[in-house]
C-alpha cells in the first residue's frame, strides 16, 4: 500500500522540528549561557545531568501519558508542540528574569519534557504508518523522517551564524523555531490516529526481549560518540583549530552530508540488509574521525573534509538504527509508546552524560572558552573530542556484530 509523498512530507517536517530542539541545543545552549551570562561549564553540566536524572522518572510517565491520551492524540501533540516553541523562546529570546542558571534549568525542563512526549508519540505513530507502506515500510518512512530530522539539525546548527545580521541571532532562531512548530502542527493534522492500547508491563515487555535490550544498548553506545563530538564541537573549532567564525559553515557541511546520505543508506540497506549497511558506515566513521587527532591550528580545510565524510556516516546511524528498532517493536510491542519512551531516554542520556563528564574535565584542566589556553588544555580537548568517540564506536560495532537480527536479511 502506497503512502502519498505529500503526507510523508509531514513526517519529515515534524522530524525536522524535533531535531532542531534536540542535538543543536546541546551544541548552542551551554556556550550561549557561558558567553552571554558567564555561567560556569561545571554548573551547566550539573544542570544538564540533573535533568536527565529527572527523565528516569519522567520518560516512563510520559510514555504512560501518551497511551492515556491515545484517543485525543492530536490535542495532546498540539499542546506539547506549543510548549516546545514557548520554551525555546524562553531559553534564547528572553533575558532571564531570575538567576541565569535557574532560568537555564527551567526552560530546558519545559523544552525537554515536550520533546520527550512528542518523540514518543511521533515514533509510535510511525510504527502504525509504516505498516501501511508494505514490506519495506519502516525503511521507507525512516528515509523521509530521518532526512527531515537531519535537515532540521542542519538548519538549527547553522541558524545562529546565518542570523548574525539580526543583532540577536539566538533570539531570531527561537522565534523562527516557534514558527516551524506551527507549520509542523498543520502538516501533521489528520495523521494522529489512536495507536493500539498498551498491554500491561509495557516497559517490562520491551526489556524482556533480548534483541530489544541489545538494540537499546547499541543505541546508547552508538549515540555516545555523537554526544561527545556535539558537546565539544564549538570549543574544538574555536580553540584547537583556531578557526573562530567557521563553526556555522562546518556544522552545515557535517549535517548536510548526513542529510544527503540518509536516502542513500536506506537504499543500500534494502539491498544488503540494515545491519550490514550500518556496520559499513560505523567502520567508515572511525577511519575518518580518527584523523582529527593529527590536526592542529589552521587545519580548517582538512577538518572540513572530515566533516563531510563523518557526516555521511552519521546519516546511516540516524536512519538505520531507528528503523531496525521500530521493525522489532512492530513484533514485540506494536503500541510502541513504552518502547520509544526508552529510546528517547537513551538518546538524551548520552548527551547529558557527555556534558557532565567532559565539560567539568575541561574546566578542571583550566580550559577557558574564547581565551588563550595552555597546550595541555588544548591536547585534552582534542583527545576528548576525537579519541573518545572512536573508542565508543568500536564498542558499538562489536555489539551490533554480535546481535542476531534474523529479520535483517535482505529479501528478493
Amino acid at each position: 500500500m502506497s503512502q502519498p509523498p505529500a503526507r510523508l512530507a509531514g513526517y519529515a517536517v515534524f522530524a525536522a522540528m524535533l531535531a532542531s530542539a534536540g542535538l543543536p541545543i546541546y551544541i548552542h545552549a551551554p556556550k550561549f549561557f557561558v558567553d552571554e551570562y558567564g555561567v560556569g561549564l561545571t554548573a551547566l553540566a550539573a544542570v544538564l545531568f540533573g535533568l536527565r536524572l529527572f527523565d528516569v522518572v519522567q520518560d516512563p510517565a510520559l510514555g504512560w501519558l501518551a497511551q492515556t491520551t491515545r484517543n485525543r492524540r492530536a490535542v495532546a501533540v498540539t499542546a506539547a508542540t506549543l510548549l516546545l516553541g514557548l520554551s525555546m523562546i524562553g531559553l534564547f529570546a528572553i533575558t532571564p528574569p531570575v538567576a541565569p542558571l535557574w532560568w537555564f534549568g527551567l526552560t530546558l525542563t519545559g523544552l525537554f519534557s515536550a520533546f520527550s512526549f512528542l518523540t514518543i508519540c511521533f515514533y509510535a505513530q510511525g510504527v502504525q504508518t509504516a505498516a501501511a507502506l508494505g514490506r519495506k515500510g519502516h525503511l521507507r518512512l525512516a528515509a523521509w523522517r530521518e532526512s527531515g530530522a537531519l535537515l532540521g539539525v542542519c538548519l538549527a546548527s547553522v541558524a545562529p551564524t546565518v542570523l548574525i545580521f539580526t543583532g540577536a541571532p539566538f533570539a531570531a532562531f527561537a522565534i523562527a523555531f516557534a514558527g516551524l512548530c506551527l507549520v509542523a502542527i498543520m502538516m501533521m493534522r489528520g495523521e494522529w490516529h489512536p495507536t493500539p492500547l498498551a498491554s500491561r508491563g509495557g516497559f517490562r515487555r520491551v526489556l524482556a526481549d533480548p534483541i530489544a535490550r541489545r538494540l537499546l544498548l547499541i543505541a546508547l553506545v552508538n549515540a555516545a560518540p555523537v554526544a561527545v563530538s556535539s558537546t565539544l564541537f564549538l570549543f574544538f573549532v574555536e580553540s584547537a583549530l583556531d578557526a573562530p567564525g567557521w563553526e556555522g559553515p562546518l556544522l552545515l557541511l557535517f549535517f548536510l552530508a548526513a542529510a544527503g546520505s540518509a536516502p542513500v543508506w536506506s537504499r543500500v540497506a534494502q539491498k544488503i540488509g540494515a545491519r550490514k549497511a550500518l556496520l559499513m558506515a560505523m567502520v567508515a566513521a572511525i577511519l575518518s574521525f580518527s584523523t582529527v587527532l593529527a590536526l592542529g591550528p589552521g587545519d580548517t580545510i582538512l577538518f572540513a573534509v572530515i566533516c563531510v565524510i563523518s557526516g555521511a556516516t552519521l546519516g546511516a546511524d540516524l536512519t538505520l538504527l531507528p528503523a531496525i528498532f521500530a521493525r522489532r517493536m512492530a513484533t514485540v510491542a506494536p503500541e510502541a509508546g513504552a518502547a520509544f519512551g526508552l529510546w528517547s531516554f537513551v538518546s538524551k542520556f548520552t548527551l547529558a552524560f557527555a556534558a557532565v563528564t567532559l565539560l567539568p574535565a575541561l574546566d578542571a584542566a583550566g580550559f577557558i572558552a574564547g581565551a588563550d589556553n595552555t597546550p595541555a588544555a588544548l591536547s585534552l580537548l582534542t583527545y576528548l573530542y576525537a579519541l573518545v568517540p572512536c573508542v565508543l564506536k568500536l564498542v558499538a560495532i562489536g555489539l551490533l556484530a554480535a546481535t542476531p537480527l534474523p529479520e535483517d536479511e535482505p529479501r528478493s
